[in-house]
């Protein structure tokens, strides 16, 4: 069984020109660094953009067998980088293959019975895929723990109560949730980090991973909460960083289960998740470290 991620592949169009980009690609490609059996689910263009992402994943072992050929051009976003390295996005979406998601091609977990679906990002918003993908997620669920990133991007919807609305229909049928105190203050600009995390647990949510940037990361469960400072690095940029913690928490699920994921063993999770994500912060662009990087960091 391998691990299913779907969402987009995309090109990010940085100050110092394109690289391939797209938080739920950036997560597949993390987990293939980390030596894990990875399926991408997205619509991958023919052209020239799409065969760079094509290569790029290829080149970390990410598995293309489940995605969708298409003709229809790549999803580009252009990125702008703050003073601190932090990213914003502005999309071009519309009539790309990126969101040509369908039930016709979207891969039959009934059959191939994936360990994992890790979602999120834009493909959970943007219609008339992610209405598809629901109703498919919701069979996967019947399989397999489902891992929701919501990667918040007002520049795409930027009416807070619809937003928020598709973000809790997806957390109705999670099993973990990861996101950050950004996504969490944008679309709850009242609710503490806390109020929110409990209430996602009290709807069925076994855990709620808060990333807080320098500050380190949080994750509640019933039983309680765990904590970790961040890890200090001289940061590039901040790309792909919550990606490559949504890969570490994809990894804690099949080393302990969903359940397991609690105590010590959250913790530890979320050091190392630190860890990893500091690496990715001090490397232009989203390049998560591979395991033998990540076992000599958590080594020193």
């Amino acid at each position: 069984m391998s691990i299913w991620v779907c969402g987009e592949v995309l090109i990010d169009i940085l100050p110092t020109g394109p690289v391939v980009g797209g938080g739920p690609a950036n997560t597949a490609k993390a987990l293939a660094r980390l030596g894990y059996e990875v399926d991408f689910i997205d619509g991958i263009s023919t052209d020239a953009y799409g065969v760079s992402a094509k290569k790029e994943l290829n080149r970390d072992g990410v598995g293309l067998g489940l995605s969708l050929t298409s003709d229809k051009p790549t999803c580009a976003a252009t990125v702008t980088l703050d003073s601190k390295g932090s990213a914003s996005y502005e999309f071009l979406i519309n009539g790309t293959a990126t969101f040509d998601f369908n039930s016709s091609w979207l891969p039959d977990p009934e059959r191939l019975k994936p360990s994992v679906l890790h979602i999120g990002t834009l493909v959970t918003i943007i219609e008339p895929g992610a209405s598809v993908l629901f109703d498919w997620a919701v069979k996967v669920g019947e399989f397999a723990p489902i891992v929701f990133d919501p990667n918040i991007r007002p520049s795409v919807m930027a009416d807070r109560a619809k937003y928020a609305a598709a973000v809790e229909k997806w957390v109705s049928i999670s099993s973990v949730v990861k996101v950050s105190d950004d996504d969490i203050a944008w679309l709850y600009p009242s609710e503490s980090l806390d109020v929110v995390a409990h209430r996602w647990i009290e709807a069925g949510v076994s855990c709620v991973v808060i990333t807080r940037g320098a500050k380190g990361l949080i994750g509640f469960t019933a039983n309680g909460m765990e904590e970790v400072d961040g890890v200090k690095v001289d940061v590039v940029d901040t790309v792909g960083a919550g990606d490559t913690v949504g890969a570490i928490v994809v990894e804690g699920i099949i080393k302990h289960s969903v359940h397991g994921l609690q105590g010590q063993v959250l913790n530890a999770l979320l050091h190392k998740a630190a860890i990893a994500a500091g690496i990715t912060c001090s490397r232009a662009g989203a390049q998560p470290p591979r395991a033998h990087e990540l076992v000599d960091a958590m080594e020193k």
